[in-house]
């Protein structure tokens, strides 16, 4: 329960930003992973976003027709699909960031940086297996 009480105080944050833009969380995470990494393919995407694989599915349709994201085949397998940041999701990434940045400053001036680096820390020590 603490874990849940945590997100949502971070979200608190990041929720009128994402409303702004229209996207869910969901496709935030997608978008942002796509950013941030470069072309994967998609079971890549679902667990660097922790989403499941069903949701991913929808929310890959919804992101690609609003012409954020690419979808493409794999040459070498066509069963996998590899997705890919499309202009207009590099597009809303660099509108979104000075409100992002923002909200980031908000939690650093409401926990302290020192706080949120051990916590970010033991987190990432909680989440390896």
């Amino acid at each position: 329960m603490a874990l849940l009480r945590a997100r949502e105080a971070v979200m608190e944050e990041f929720r009128p930003m994402l409303a702004r833009i229209d996207m869910t969380e969901q496709q935030w995470r997608v978008v942002r992973v796509l950013a941030e990494a470069g072309a994967l393919d998609a079971s890549e995407v679902a667990l660097r976003a922790s989403i499941l694989a069903p949701s991913l599915t929808r929310i890959i349709r919804n992101l690609e027709e609003r012409k954020l994201i690419r979808r493409k085949k794999d040459n070498s397998d066509g069963r996998r699909v590899i997705l890919e940041i499309a202009p207009g999701g590099a597009a809303l990434i660099k509108k979104a960031i000075p409100e992002s940045a923002a909200a980031y400053e908000r939690l650093e001036a409401r926990f302290g940086a020192t706080h949120i680096n051990t916590l970010l820390d033991l987190l990432d020590q909680f989440t390896v297996k």
